[in-house]
């Protein structure tokens, strides 16, 4: 099952998020101060982010943020999938699968696009998005960093 962050998950979320970036998923920390950001940010609005605790057995096993945009090259609303984390022994049950899943129904007919960023060391998950349909593109990603 797939649900909303709340504001009862801040401490759930914050631990979840601190497990992601000290993973083989990212190629480098952040400061702690971002973790609650964005939290705050996603009790805030639900307009530029929104956060899903996925669940397994009615336990909390994970984590998805996810950041909406309108794109030009995509030809309007597109998820980015900002983090997604699963505890290790709750790996490979198909939580992944049934998030995607739940992302397409949630956004429906005005979804037209997802995206992602995946470490090439990250092998289970880029093995899973293929499988999903995700496919590279071949940008080179740069950002200027403000903070």
């Amino acid at each position: 099952m797939v649900r909303k962050v709340c504001e009862a998950d801040r401490e759930l979320y914050i631990s979840m998020a601190k497990g992601f970036y000290n993973s083989e998923a990212v190629c480098h920390e952040i400061p702690a101060a971002n973790f609650e950001a964005a939290f705050d940010e996603m009790m805030r609005s639900d307009v530029y982010m929104e956060g899903f605790i996925l669940m397994h057995q009615d336990k909390p096993v994970g984590y998805a943020n996810i950041a909406k945009t309108f794109s030009c090259e995509g030809g309007g609303l597109t998820v980015w999938i900002e983090e997604l984390f699963v505890y290790p022994e709750y790996r490979s049950k198909g939580l992944g699968k049934e998030l995607f899943a739940f992302l397409e129904n949630k956004y429906g007919a005005a979804l037209a696009r997802m995206r992602l960023e995946v470490t090439d060391s990250n092998k289970d998950a880029v093995r899973l998005y293929k499988k999903l349909g995700f496919e590279p593109l071949d940008y080179r990603q740069m950002v200027k960093e403000f903070r």
